[in-house]
């Protein structure tokens, strides 16, 4: 599904220029679970942006399905994310003023398909995750793990075959942490890829794979035996 190929990333602020990705070379097969994991200001964050295509590349070649989509342009990038590509932030991200299914269906309004079929899509994931009895809630009525679930809805409402994930559980306490990562390991068992940044080592042993950064390079992997 995705390889990166020595790919780099500075940010300039003034005259200094931070090297936040080193020669990441990487890949990311369809199906794969990984976990990110990293001091903080290694880069981790950085590279789910560039997985995601919310951030381009200084130097270096990404493919994403055998394309190399490197020096795309937004607009194409853009296509290729909607399409692909679902993401769940720490701090949840919904809109205040919608109510909980409100805030899913949102994802779905760039899609081709009918109020009918969005309205059905969207009860079957609030019911999948257990919040379909908060559909007309809104966010600030919410508990942060009910808040989450409603993030992860909105992620994999448009059926997307890759769930990126940065901190998922890190405004959670242990218990709703633990229910965020069992519904990212069930779509990750009924074949959706996943690929999460976390400083929790029991969650990130969830996943088949683990990847270390240290100042923006790849410094250790370790795989799950099959």
């Amino acid at each position: 599904m995705i390889k990166l190929k020595n790919l780099n990333k500075s940010f300039r602020t003034g005259d200094i220029e931070t090297l936040a990705l080193n020669g990441i070379s990487l890949e990311i097969n369809a199906g794969d679970f990984v976990a990110v994991m990293g001091p903080s200001g290694c880069g981790k964050s950085t590279l789910l942006n560039l997985l995601g295509m919310l951030d381009t590349p200084n130097a270096g070649d990404y493919f994403f399905d055998g394309e190399n989509i490197s020096d795309y342009h937004e607009s194409q990038l853009t296509a290729i994310r909607k399409r692909n590509i679902g993401f769940i932030f720490q701090s949840f991200n919904l809109i205040d003023e919608l109510t909980v299914e409100e805030n899913i269906e949102l994802a779905l309004l760039y899609h081709k398909i009918s109020t009918k079929e969005r309205r059905l899509r969207v009860r079957e994931v609030m019911d999948k995750v257990g919040i379909g009895h908060r559909a007309k809630h809104m966010p600030s009525q919410l508990s942060g793990g009910q808040q989450q679930r409603v993030a992860v809805a909105r992620a994999v409402v448009g059926r997307q075959r890759l769930i990126l994930a940065d901190e998922p559980t890190g405004n959670l306490d242990s218990t709703h942490g633990a229910d965020v990562m069992d519904m990212l390991q069930a779509l990750n068992d009924e074949g959706t890829t996943v690929v999460i940044v976390t400083h929790n080592a029991a969650h990130a042993d969830r996943a088949r794979r683990i990847i270390n950064l240290f100042d923006g390079s790849i410094v250790a992997e370790n795989k799950k035996a099959a």
